[in-house]
């Protein structure tokens, strides 16, 4: 059932409303969403570009290859999403929506270029940010308050 949810950049010069699938998420693994990101993977939604508003500012688009280009902020260099130019529809980045906790994943793409020691990461032990003293330190002296 579609949700219409909002998101944007990091710093907030790029906001957006979208008509999404939290069900349609997935994991893309392909060379040029590494490259891109700098990560070993991206989530991504998939959605039509007439269900995507920008509705603070506009991203800058970088043209990924001779057939796609990816929006980002040119402020802060936040990933936004990932669309085939001449397509109508488009992707926007999980990690770039105010709560992306309800996404669920569907399938993975672009396995061929899939690291697999990144793909289970549950047996690895967990640490909070916020239980991490020079990062607290570091946060409370320059803002007096840890970030969402």
């Amino acid at each position: 059932m579609a949700q219409t949810k909002s998101g944007g950049c990091q710093c907030g010069a790029v906001r957006y409303q979208a008509e999404v699938e939290p069900d349609e998420a997935y994991l893309c693994h392909c060379r040029m969403c590494q490259r891109a990101t700098g990560g070993v993977s991206i989530a991504f939604v998939s959605l039509k570009k007439t269900d995507r508003q920008w509705s603070k500012g506009k991203p800058d688009y970088f043209k990924s290859s001779p057939i796609a280009r990816r929006p980002y902020c040119r402020k802060c260099g936040t990933p936004l999403g990932f669309e085939f130019e001449d397509g109508e529809y488009c992707d926007l980045t999980i990690g770039s929506f105010d709560d992306p906790s309800d996404f669920k994943p569907k399938h993975h793409f672009g396995v061929e270029s899939l690291h697999e020691a990144w793909i289970d990461t549950s047996g690895l032990p967990r640490k909070r940010a916020d239980d991490y003293k020079p990062l607290v330190d570091r946060w409370m002296n320059a803002t007096g308050k840890i970030p969402d």
